[in-house]
């Protein structure tokens, strides 16, 4: 063959890989493949399973749902591959909860059709498939998570791998956890339309279900961070504020009856609400990750700290987590039980706060560095700014259809719009004066204490519009 002939060749030859020389050896480097490029089989069978599903769903129930609601189904078809395709660990949990899901609405089935009934004779029903058996399951496994994330944390590096162990089973508790929070919302949204086709509705209407979905909606997105940064000390922290949730669930659950399915009010019926509530409370998860995030960074950096007055962040700790159960009980009948619950939930409480005050050495060693806690904490902020920004202007347009007006200074939106200030002040510090560190830190922390009480202390000390959700 000839130089020319070679010449010929390599022009036409498709170029791969270039190879650079070094001391230490060659290295063969990948052009950029196209995103599609990149799918896995299994990728592209998880869409086709998602496409399937929900052109099954848009046939079977398309006559029920308004424009509205077909333009919802229709657009979350493309963000469950996306979503399936970014982090693939959510192809398993999606197809888990909805091959889960799907079992469990044909188990009540019977020879009439749909019967409720069915939930107390149906085994896996019963005890684990019905929409408050499964959410009862979530919020045991995720005080287990929790646990195991705190044992892992003091556990021994050196025996065997016992803290990685430890860790690792918390990780993959939350995960079981995330998956019965889901499959209990689906089966309850079926359950809702079994009690009555009008009073049938998505299951975040009020603050029983929502409090169901700001525990697994922090939880999968703390364990995204997780994966991202491979560690899982920060488990322990995030836990604890999913764990308050859920003690708070549970109450609601017991001494309020909350879990019973009631009709929807006037103003809650409305396509609105499938985009604006899961929106807010993306935001409200988000805020509450970053803040306990803070508070770890604020621990590893008083970690050597010997003198307990300047131990303030885990003062705070202990005064926040012990005012919350003070105001309840106070606010509790006695008759109705409630009043012992949260003396017991003040206890653990400040058991917590002096595991953490008494164990702040070690922690600070097995918490990633300051630069890994302070990029998680503004990834965090600017992730739930950004759907807290999305779910106000569509709580305004909701507003706009159910009020009249798209802005009426109730006590609700006042407070949802001194949240929206909080963080924009937050996120404009960070990008425009570099703000890091401590002071990014109790800023967080202050954040969370205005959201909690946007999102719960309005509806207990205050009335308006909203007044809906009072407890």
């Amino acid at each position: 063959m000839n130089t020319s002939t070679l010449n010929t060749a390599a022009v036409t030859a498709p170029v791969k890989t270039s190879t650079l020389s070094a001391d230490s050896g060659s290295k063969t480097l990948s052009l950029n493949e196209g995103y599609f490029s990149r799918r896995r089989p299994l990728d592209w069978l998880f869409a086709l399973l998602v496409l399937a599903g929900g052109l099954y769903a848009f046939a079977r129930y398309g006559d029920f749902m308004d424009v509205y609601e077909k333009g919802i189904l229709l657009a979350t078809i493309p963000a469950a591959i996306a979503m399936g395709w970014f982090w693939r660990p959510l192809q398993a949990l999606m197809v888990t909860v909805c091959g889960l899901a799907l079992l469990a609405i044909a188990s009540y089935q019977g020879a009439s059709g749909g019967d409720l009934a069915r939930a107390d004779q149906v085994f896996w029903l019963k005890y684990f498939l019905s929409s408050q058996s499964a959410i009862l399951w979530m919020s045991v496994l995720f005080f287990m998570s929790t646990v195991f994330y705190w044992l892992g944390m003091f556990a021994s590096r050196e025996a065997s791998g016992q803290s990685d162990t430890l860790e690792s089973l918390g990780s993959r508790i939350a995960w079981v956890a995330v998956g019965m929070a889901l499959i209990g919302t689906l089966v309850r949204w079926y359950e809702s339309y079994l009690i009555g086709p009008d009073i049938g509705h998505i299951p975040v209407s009020n603050l029983y279900e929502v409090f169901v979905l700001f525990c697994w909606m922090t939880a999968a997105f703390y364990l995204y961070f997780e994966a991202q940064y491979k560690t899982r000390a920060l488990g322990a922290f995030v836990m604890l504020v999913v764990s308050a949730a859920v003690g708070f669930l549970l109450w609601y659950t017991v001494v309020r009856e909350a879990h019973e399915i009631q009709p929807l009010v006037p103003a809650l019926k409305s396509w609105w609400m499938k985009l604006h509530v899961p929106a807010n409370f993306i935001g409200y998860g988000m805020f509450a990750l970053s803040a306990m995030v803070a508070l770890s960074y604020l621990v590893k950096q008083q970690a050597e700290e010997a003198r307990w007055y300047k131990l303030t962040p885990l003062w705070m700790l202990g005064v926040v987590m012990c005012f919350v159960p003070i105001v309840f009980r106070t606010r509790t009948p006695v008759e109705a039980g409630g009043s012992n619950y949260w003396l017991g939930y003040l206890l653990v409480s400040g058991l917590v706060t002096a595991v953490i005050l008494l164990g702040r050495k070690r922690i600070a060693a097995r918490l990633p560095s300051f630069e890994v806690l302070d990029d998680v904490m503004y990834k965090a902020i600017a992730v739930g700014f950004a759907f807290f920004t999305i779910a106000t202007v569509l709580g305004a347009l909701w507003a706009a259809e159910a009020w009249g007006g798209y802005w009426s200074w109730d006590p609700k939106e006042t407070w949802a719009l001194i949240v929206w200030l909080n963080y924009a002040a937050w996120l404009h510090m960070r990008l425009m004066k570099g703000l890091r560190g401590t002071v990014a830190s109790w800023w967080a922390l202050v954040g969370l204490a205005v959201t909690s009480f946007a999102f719960l202390g309005v509806n207990m000390f205050l009335s308006g519009l909203h007044s809906y959700g009072t407890l």
